[in-house]
């Protein structure tokens, strides 16, 4: 796969603001947010989308939901907020796994966002 724009924030080859790291994920803010709390959380190693993950790694698809929601709780959106994920090249921009992590809104009764 080519390096991706991820790829080079992971490596720090390009500039961005990193809210968490750990050796399986890095969470950066949205460069082009559709809410006040926009995150993007992003797996290092470099799967094009969430059907390259094999279904019988489980580990890895916790993993995702759990860091979805401890991120979530530190920015105190855990009792109203979204969770994207896009799969393919019509539905990507950037063709590396990541998770869109949404929230903060004054009145989330009438969000209907869509990625």
């Amino acid at each position: 796969m080519a390096e991706s724009v991820f790829t080079k924030i992971i490596q720090r080859k390009l500039p961005s603001t990193i809210h968490y790291e750990d050796e399986n994920f890095i969470v950066i803010s949205s460069n082009d947010p559709k809410a006040p709390i926009h995150l993007l959380i992003i797996t290092k190693q470099a799967y094009k989308n969430l059907e390259e993950i094999d279904l019988n790694n489980q580990q890895l698809h916790a993993q995702m939901l759990i860091l979805c929601r401890k991120i979530a709780k530190e920015k105190g959106i855990e009792k109203n907020y979204q969770i994207h994920i896009n799969v393919g090249k019509a539905m990507q921009q950037i063709q590396h796994l990541h998770i869109h992590l949404l929230g903060g809104w004054k009145n989330p009764a009438k969000v209907k966002q869509k990625l």
